[in-house]
């Protein structure tokens, strides 16, 4: 009886070992699938290794509302009319909280308790610079910073660059708090292939071009909400990403650099989620599973 004993904790051991560190590709994909059909909520994983090229995907293009995942092709758009010369980063916006809705032009204005960043608030009347209002959007994810600079570079410019990027899914509409078209049904959307496909260009120096992308790295790897990818990593790995969270939805996408230089991407969503912190979670063990393996 003993031994049987023995050999079923030495069996069941085995099996948690192989959860946790697949050997294959196909076997990590079927560990994540697992994981993610014993949660409530839907899921989605794009991830791509950018040095052997390994893959995988599960409901990779599936839609969902964006939220401030939407943040990062801004960034791309801004640096892209940048290099058009249609303005420089140095260059100063008003700061005035004051936005049109899409559907009907009617003015709206954000509630400082609703957005994620603050500091802009505080300088209502006066001219903060393109390059400071973008790196707050992206670290802090401030919404305020992101209506004033898709009202300099157009949402629609931002959608038409995603398509010149391959990205065929991503709609950039327009920006934060439209409550309006929020019930009109008009709300950012994206798939996570689109978003692995431009942080892959990014990753690449083919977003916008080589400088301009290093120094989109640059911004990103400063991101102050860190629950997901790089949240059970070690403190050596760099995650260069934007996250994005509404009720019920929780995303992270971003590159992840490792300690040699080499770089994979991960696109982690969800939506529906009754308990987000256990949606958190359970993406951030995703993360570490992916890492475990590239890792091994």
């Amino acid at each position: 009886m003993r031994k049987q004993l023995i050999i079923l904790v030495m069996f069941l051991g085995h099996q948690l070992v192989t959860a946790q560190h697949p050997e294959s590709l196909a076997e990590l994909e079927s560990a994540i699938d697992s994981v993610f059909s014993s949660h409530q909520g839907d899921y989605a994983i794009a991830f791509k290794d950018l040095a052997s090229g390994e893959e995988i995907y599960i409901n990779e293009k599936e839609e969902f509302h964006a939220a401030s995942t939407m943040k990062t092709p801004v960034m791309i758009e801004i640096f892209r009319q940048v290099e058009e010369g249609n303005f420089r980063l140095q260059d100063s916006i008003l700061v005035i909280n004051e936005f049109r809705s899409i559907v009907s032009g009617k003015p709206f204005s954000l509630d400082i308790n609703q957005d994620s960043g603050d500091s802009l608030y505080n300088k209502i009347g006066s001219k903060v610079s393109i390059k400071d209002m973008m790196v707050d959007m992206i670290i802090h994810s401030s919404n305020f910073a992101t209506n004033l600079l898709i009202e300099k570079v157009d949402a629609k410019k931002v959608t038409e660059t995603m398509r010149k990027l391959g990205a065929e899914d991503i709609m950039v509409l327009r920006g934060v708090e439209d409550i309006e078209a929020y019930e009109a049904g008009l709300s950012n959307t994206t798939t996570a292939y689109d978003l692995l496909l431009i942080f892959e260009k990014i990753a690449e120096g083919k977003a916008v071009g080589e400088t301009a992308d290093r120094q989109m790295i640059e911004i990103l790897l400063q991101q102050k909400h860190n629950d997901i990818i790089p949240a059970l990593l070690p403190e050596e790995v760099k995650v260069a990403h934007k996250t994005g969270s509404i009720t019920g939805v929780q995303h992270d996408s971003g590159i992840v650099i490792l300690p040699n230089g080499e770089k994979y991407v991960l696109v982690l969503l969800s939506k529906n989620l009754e308990e987000p912190e256990e949606g958190v979670k359970m993406l951030a063990e995703v993360s570490r599973m992916i890492y475990n393996y590239v890792e091994h």
